[in-house]
């Protein structure tokens, strides 16, 4: 590949499932990968991995444990410092259904866990990057949802009564979903695209084994319909859309109330610390079909 077409992504969670996945694909294609991990002896193990396959793309590290927003931001920080452009991020790491589902956990900050990694952490660190990707433009964002999605229940956001981890899970990606399309509009003819997507049904991950599910298929079928998002020229304009694998789908009918996702985005942003969101942002209807 031509160094002046290679991309440089991000990728979150990239240590394993999906997301390494995703990085092992990119870069025999020849982008540069940024691989992010939570344990630093799996994040080089999957980094050297990489590169035995990346030819002449470039493989970067990012240590941080997005469970706790404040290594969310510091991660943003180095990689504005060090990174003199990113052509797209996807938000892939995940907080699944756990292996204890009745056992709720908290976040550093004291959020429940999963709304914390699956919806908090990649809003604030999209948020802290898009000077990056907007002098970068024109970039991707990618969201790596869920075909589980589950009502918003804001008289209990974190899911305090009659908890259960994948109910947790659900809720945390509709959300996540619900800023994709709020993003989105925001950054309309910014030259930055936010999308999201379900990439594969019950994919060979440790998630979905702890959880006690059985796998249906691979890892490679959630990687293709993901590196699309990232990848594809038709797709340059694309943006506030749910993806099941390649279909433009629609998502739960939540993440289409106006109201709903105005109240999720001032919750999230005084959730993060207030000064993550745009004061007097608009709310906005998904830009429907736009490519």
């Amino acid at each position: 590949m031509n160094p002046r077409t290679a991309l440089t992504v991000l990728i979150t969670g990239a240590t394993q499932g999906l997301g390494r996945g995703i990085a092992l694909d990119l870069a025999a294609r020849g982008h540069h990968v940024l691989l992010h991990g939570r344990d630093s002896e799996r994040l080089e193990a999957t980094a050297e991995e990489v590169r035995a396959t990346a030819g002449h793309a470039e493989v970067r590290t990012f240590l941080a444990d997005l469970a706790d927003l404040d290594q969310v931001r510091a991660m943003a920080d180095l990689v504005r410092a060090t990174e003199p452009r990113l052509d797209a991020l996807v938000n892939n790491a995940v907080a699944g259904g756990g292996a204890e589902p009745l056992r709720r956990e908290l976040s550093a900050q004291g959020h429940e866990l999963r709304f914390a990694v699956n919806h908090l952490a990649p809003y604030v660190l999209t948020r802290a990057l898009l000077p990056l990707l907007t002098a970068s433009a024109p970039a991707r964002v990618v969201n790596v949802a869920s075909i589980g999605q589950e009502r918003v229940d804001f008289d209990d956001v974190m899911l305090e009564e009659g908890y259960e981890g994948l109910r947790a899970y659900c809720r945390s990606k509709l959300a996540m979903i619900m800023a994709t399309f709020e993003l989105a509009a925001e950054l309309e003819d910014t030259g930055v695209t936010v999308n999201t997507l379900h990439p594969a049904h019950l994919m060979d991950t440790r998630g979905v084994r702890e959880y006690g599910l059985s796998p249906l298929v691979g890892i490679e079928e959630g990687v293709r319909p993901t590196v699309r998002l990232v990848t594809d020229p038709d797709l340059r304009g694309t943006t506030g859309r749910y993806f099941d694998r390649f279909t433009d789908a629609r998502a739960h009918d939540q993440a289409y109330d106006a109201e709903a996702r105005g109240r999720l985005m001032a919750l999230t942003d005084a959730l993060v610390g207030g000064g993550a969101g745009a004061p007097g942002r608009a709310v906005k209807e998904p830009a429907a079909g736009r490519r």
